[in-house]
This record gives structure tokens, C-alpha cells and sequence, in this order.
């Protein structure tokens, strides 16, 4: 790689809905590279809780403040969305044992079929290693109080939508 050349990163994910611990996650990782994109990777098997609209918007309304972060979405795989805006980083976090095993494979994986992917981890903070989009959904299901998982614009704006 060219040493002039900028260090974009990718940060893929469904971000259903973004969680404090994906926002630290972005944050750290600005003092690494020169732009990230926080992309939403769109997945026709899977079933969303938030609309891909209300996703963008709250990954618009958290990272307004970091000239460093672009938002987007993506189909398809996500080595061929780094292409497309040229980043040769995927961004991952890793909570626990089991997202190192899991995101070890997927990250093996893309870096057969990524051409110069490659992907750097950033281990959570302690505080956040608890936290997931999938229990976060399940608060929010059973009308239970997000606010200590998810940024406050998010959890004021689902505390005043009817059940």
C-alpha cells in the first residue's frame, strides 16, 4: 500500500439499532484511520426491528460531530463494498471469546476474497463488553428502558414512539 494513501476502514454491520459500544468502537478507531465508513450491510434473509431509513438517520445523528466517519449501505459482500469506496480496512470489535472466533473466520474469509482487505480488531471496553444489537432489540420488545445501551437520541426518540 502507497503511504500517502489515505487509511479508510469499513465498519460494517446491521446496526439494528447503533449501541453505545459500536459508537465508542467508531470513535476509537478515528484516531487510527483517516475515514471510516459505518456502512449498513443490507441482507434480504434477515428481519429488521428498524427500517434501513431510521437506521442511516441515527448513524447521521451520532457521528455528525466526526468529519472522519461517512455513513452508507451496501448489499452483497462487504470486501466488494470496500472496493467501491476504497478502503483496504474492515473495522470489527470484539466483546468476548466467541465474536474472536467467529469475526477470525469471516476475517480469513475476506482475506482470500478481498483483494488487500484487511481487517483490524479493536477489543471493547469493559463497559460495553455486555452489550448487543440482538438484546438490545429484545429490551425494546418487551418495552423495557434502552437508554443505558444506545445513544440518548436514540433512546429519547423510542421513548416517545407509541408501543
Amino acid at each position: 500500500m502507497n503511504t500517502n494513501q489515505q487509511k479508510i476502514a469499513v465498519f460494517p454491520g446491521s446496526f439494528d439499532p447503533i449501541t453505545k459500544g459500536h459508537v465508542d468502537l467508531v470513535n476509537r478507531a478515528s484516531q487510527v484511520f483517516d475515514k471510516i465508513y459505518v456502512a449498513i450491510g443490507i441482507n434480504s434473509q434477515k428481519k429488521y426491528l428498524f427500517s434501513l431509513e431510521e437506521r442511516l438517520n441515527w448513524l447521521q445523528d451520532v457521528f455528525a460531530n466526526n468529519e472522519k466517519v461517512a455513513i452508507g449501505h451496501f448489499e452483497g459482500l462487504t470486501v466488494n463494498y470496500c472496493k467501491e469506496v476504497n478502503a483496504h480496512f474492515l473495522l470489527r470489535g470484539l466483546r468476548n471469546a466467541s465474536d474472536f472466533d467467529y469475526e477470525k473466520t469471516i476475517s480469513q474469509l475476506n482475506s482470500i476474497i478481498g483483494d488487500n482487505v484487511e481487517t483490524v480488531f479493536l477489543i471493547s471496553k469493559p463497559a460495553y463488553s455486555h452489550i448487543s444489537s440482538t438484546i438490545v432489540r429484545e429490551i425494546i420488545k418487551g418495552n423495557g428502558d434502552v437508554s443505558a445501551f444506545v445513544p440518548s437520541t436514540i433512546s429519547e426518540e423510542l421513548n416517545t414512539k407509541p408501543s
